[in-house]
């Protein structure tokens, strides 16, 4: 799959956590149908087989509403799903050896909370980043908050597209405006809402504006 810029604008990524009456499948059937453009798998707790046939599923969904499947941090599980690409983290393996790991074609993501580690992520291959906690996280507690103006720096630094994370829902959405995101990856601001449709239709045409003021 060819990757897009506007493949970041509603960056779903998955939090077995928020699951309760619904399925974690049911719930990104759910995210998918009502328009989000990427999907990352993100499971820290599953062993290999249970990750993988998790990964399987989800990329029997994504191909069905054409949309990248990305899985978080392992690239064994994404060779073997094949899916779409893989995110990695500044703790994880490292950009440029990702990138030989899954080579030319896969998509390749990377956090980056500095302008240093976002010009060295796309030097290392990088196609897009992922930077934040821009409102703190409820997923990553520890996650330290960036600055929207550290924000800013790092979409001006790179020639990449950038997607904000941390703590992004409808509410709060278009205090990203200016900073020169290409979109925002959505946990709990998707997963953790009541009505999962109303809250990527109302995340995606508020994202629409912010990225295109």
């Amino acid at each position: 799959m060819i990757f897009h810029r506007s493949d970041c604008l509603l960056y779903a990524v998955t939090d077995r956590s928020f699951t309760g009456k619904k399925t974690l499948e049911q719930m990104v059937r759910e995210a998918l149908a009502s328009g989000v453009t990427m999907l990352q798998l993100r499971e820290k707790d599953l062993d290999e087989r249970r990750f993988l046939e998790e990964a399987l599923l989800m990329r029997k969904l994504t191909k069905y509403y054409g949309v990248p499947l990305i899985i978080n941090d392992n690239v064994e599980i994404a060779l073997r799903c094949q899916a779409d690409g893989v995110h990695v983290g500044q703790d994880d393996i490292n950009a440029a050896e990702a990138r030989l790991a899954i080579g030319p074609e896969r998509i390749l993501g990377v956090t980056a909370k500095t302008v240093e580690q976002a010009k060295l992520a796309e030097a290392q291959g990088a196609d897009y980043l992922g930077s934040g906690a821009v409102f703190g996280s409820q997923t990553k507690k520890e996650a330290l908050p960036m600055t929207l103006d550290t924000l800013s720096a790092i979409c001006k630094n790179v020639s990449i597209p950038v997607a904000a994370i941390g703590g992004i829902t409808a509410s709060n959405v278009t205090k990203l405006s200016g900073t020169g995101i290409a979109g925002a990856a959505v946990v709990s601001g998707i997963f953790g809402q009541c009505d999962i449709s109303l809250a990527v239709r109302t995340l995606k045409d508020k994202l629409i504006e912010v990225v295109n003021p």
